[in-house]
């Protein structure tokens, strides 16, 4: 048998198996069920409006204050690692490695009880101020790598050309170097913030108000108080509608630098 039939073969097999999993969820499930353990309207409609002007714009509003914090501490961190310096690549280092090796929720606990209850001291801004802070220094850690090799992507002869125009090393790194890296690594930054969106999930570890419940929270409280399912169903399809655009715009930018390029 020739190579291309053999391929065509394997092909016209993986087009079965995929028809024969799509005929099986079509046709020997449950479809009655589902629908009433998964997709009560009358559930639906009563989670509306809450559920996008409350629960949806806290987590937005999450999601956006700890990726801001995050990414400005990243930048720091980025060119700390950089800096000739030995301290301040030391200190980054640990702080990289340190809330990187951390799970989320623990840097949550820890910043809304544990530093509280160490120094006597309280998170301005509430819910808010102790999100922005846990999410944002899991994230700084993750992007500041990111950014590092973001800038080290951008060729040397980008800060040589700089540099002999009569630019210091700040402003080449400021107007040259550092706005040619953020084009780069655009897709890592939008999986950053994609993961933080579904981090804001953890917050619920801090307590919340009707008033600052986030998408899974609020979810949950429906779904415990009318044992179903549909909750979870209304929850998963309000996370997509705002992940999705969030992507689709993003591949937009990466084929438009792409033709600048």
């Amino acid at each position: 048998m020739r190579k291309t039939t053999k391929q065509r073969l394997v092909r016209i097999i993986m087009y079965l198996l995929l028809a024969a999993a799509v005929f099986a969820a079509a046709f020997l499930a449950d479809w009655t069920k589902i629908q009433r353990s998964f997709w009560n309207p009358e559930i639906v409609v009563d989670m509306f409006p809450d559920v996008i002007f409350i629960a949806a714009k806290n987590t937005i509003v999450y999601t956006f204050a700890s990726f801001s914090f995050g990414l400005v501490l990243a930048l720091f961190l980025a060119l700390m690692k950089r800096s000739a310096i030995k301290p301040y690549r030391w200190v980054a280092t640990t702080y990289i490695e340190l809330f990187r090796g951390l799970p989320a929720l623990v840097t949550i606990l820890l910043i809304g009880f544990a530093i509280p209850i160490a120094f006597g001291i309280g998170i301005p801004g509430g819910v808010l101020g102790k999100a922005t802070l846990g999410l944002g220094l899991v994230a700084g850690a993750y992007m500041a790598e990111t950014i590092r090799a973001g800038i080290e992507a951008v060729p040397r002869g980008q800060m040589e050309a700089a540099r002999s125009l009569g630019m210091s090393y700040g402003a080449a790194m400021t107007f040259i170097v550092i706005p040619q890296a953020f084009r780069i690594i655009i897709p890592p930054l939008t999986n950053e913030l994609v993961l933080l969106i579904k981090d804001t999930s953890l917050l619920f570890v801090l307590g919340t108000t009707p008033l600052t419940k986030e998408l899974t929270k609020f979810g949950r409280d429906v779904m415990s108080n009318k044992f179903n399912g549909t909750p979870l169903t209304v929850i998963a399809l309000t996370y997509l509608a705002i992940t999705l655009p969030m992507t689709r715009l993003v591949a937009q930018l990466e084929k438009r630098g792409a033709r600048a390029r």
